[in-house]
C-alpha cells in the first residue's frame, strides 16, 4: 500500500468526519475517528475535542502520540475515551490505519442484542465471520481496559461493544468509512426486520461465499463470474465529490 502524505491523511480523516455528520451517524462532539501518520513514531490524527463533526477540517486535527499527548501545539483538547480506545488499537494493529467508532441507534441497538449482527440481507453478509465483540466495562476511560479491548478485537474488521456502539477499521480512511457505511445500514435492516417478523436467514454455505466476494475480489474465480474491483474507490471518489458540492470547507 502506497503510504498518503500527513496532508492527504487530514483531509481524508476531515472528509470521513464531514460524511458521518452528512449521514446522522455522530453523537454531538462525541465518538471519534482516527488515522495512523506514517512512521515508527505511532503518531495519529483525531478529533478536536468540542467540534461538531461538519466543522471540522485538515488543519484542525490533533496529532498525539500513542500516550494520548499532542505532539504539536493545538487549541483543542482531545476526548479521553477516543484517546484509549483508538491509540489501543493502532498500538496493537498495523493494517488497522483507520479507526472508527459510532454510537448510531440502530448499531447500538444490534450491539444488545444477543445474537449480534445477522446475515439478514446481502449487506449484512460482507461482515459475516468478520465480527468481533467486546463486553461493556462503563465508559471507555480505563487504560486496563485496553488490553481487553484489542484481545477481543484481534484480527477482525469490526468490533461491535456490546451496550455502547460500532467499531470499523482499515488500511486507509475509505475503506474504513465503507465499512461502518454498510455497517449501519447492516444493523438497521436487521432491525426493521427483526420488528416485522421470523427472519429468513441463509445457508452458511451462501453467506460465505457473498463474504468473499466482497472481501476477496481477487480469488480464484469460477466460469461465467464476474468481480467489480473498482467498485470502493469509485464510492469514495463520488463521496468527496457530494463533500465539495456540499461542504467544501474540510479540505482547509
Amino acid at each position: 500500500m502506497t503510504h498518503s502524505t500527513e496532508q492527504q491523511l487530514r483531509e481524508e480523516l476531515a472528509a470521513c468526519y464531514r460524511l458521518i455528520a452528512h449521514y446522522r451517524m455522530s453523537d454531538l462532539i462525541f465518538t471519534h475517528i482516527s488515522v495512523r501518520i506514517p512512521g515508527p513514531e505511532h503518531h495519529f490524527l483525531i478529533n478536536p475535542y468540542g467540534l461538531m463533526f461538519d466543522e471540522i477540517t485538515a488543519s484542525s486535527l490533533v496529532k498525539i502520540g500513542l500516550d494520548g499527548r499532542a505532539v504539536e501545539p493545538s487549541a483543542y483538547a482531545v476526548n479521553p475515551a477516543g484517546f484509549v480506545i483508538h491509540s489501543a488499537i493502532h498500538g496493537a494493529r498495523e493494517d488497522a490505519q483507520c479507526v472508527l467508532h459510532t454510537h448510531t441507534r440502530a448499531g447500538c441497538a444490534v450491539a444488545a442484542l444477543e445474537c449480534g449482527l445477522l446475515p439478514v440481507n446481502q449487506i449484512s453478509m460482507e461482515f459475516y465471520g468478520k465480527v468481533a465483540y467486546h463486553d461493556y466495562e462503563g465508559v471507555a476511560l480505563d487504560m486496563d481496559e485496553q488490553r481487553r479491548l484489542v484481545a477481543d478485537l484481534g484480527d477482525k474488521p469490526v468490533l461491535m461493544l456490546r451496550n455502547h456502539g460500532l467499531l470499523t477499521v482499515g488500511e486507509t480512511v475509505s475503506q474504513a468509512f465503507l465499512r461502518m457505511y454498510y455497517l449501519e445500514k447492516a444493523c438497521d435492516i436487521q432491525i426493521a426486520a427483526q420488528a416485522c417478523g421470523t427472519l429468513i436467514l441463509p445457508s452458511a454455505e451462501v453467506c460465505t461465499y457473498t463474504e468473499q466476494q466482497f472481501n476477496n475480489p481477487d480469488r480464484p474465480l469460477a466460469e461465467g463470474e464476474l468481480v467489480d474491483l473498482d467498485a470502493m474507490q469509485l464510492a469514495w471518489a463520488a463521496l468527496l465529490r457530494m463533500l465539495d458540492r456540499v461542504s467544501p470547507g474540510y479540505r482547509e
